[in-house]
């Protein structure tokens, strides 16, 4: 079991994903600092300098912090925006290389073939003369 254990994890597929978890991880980080300390105060400039982590409203005992979750919403469209570019630009790379890899190579057969049906040619002409 130990054995089964070490292939699975050695695998690419795994070290794939575990470095994609902990990218993913730190360019939220990234997302969240721009988010909270470069997005929301200039939409505070708008706002009439409103900080939208503050922005709640209570019914009863109850408190809603709808102000955070408008900065969750604003961290989920840059991440998204993010991954559509990269997924994008993985898809233009993917399509050109199978094009580039569909194009078929010209081999000596077919080179024989073109130099058979040339000599045909040829022998037509001459007897058309």
């Amino acid at each position: 079991m130990i054995k089964e254990f070490k292939e699975f994890i050695s695998r690419g597929n795994v070290m794939d994903l575990a470095v994609g978890v902990i990218m993913g991880a730190a360019f939220t980080a990234i997302v969240q600092s721009l988010v909270s300390n470069l997005i929301n105060p200039l939409i505070g400039l708008f706002l009439g300098k409103i900080d939208l982590s503050n922005l709640v409203f209570k019914v009863g005992d109850a408190t809603f912090k709808y102000g955070t979750f408008i900065e969750s919403i604003i961290n989920f469209l840059i991440i998204a925006f993010v991954v559509f570019l990269l997924v994008k630009v993985m898809n233009k790379i993917i399509k050109s290389r199978d094009e580039e890899e569909a194009e078929p190579e010209e081999t000596k057969e077919d080179e024989m073939v073109m130099y058979l049906k040339k000599i045909s040619e040829a022998l037509d002409e001459k007897k058309d003369n």
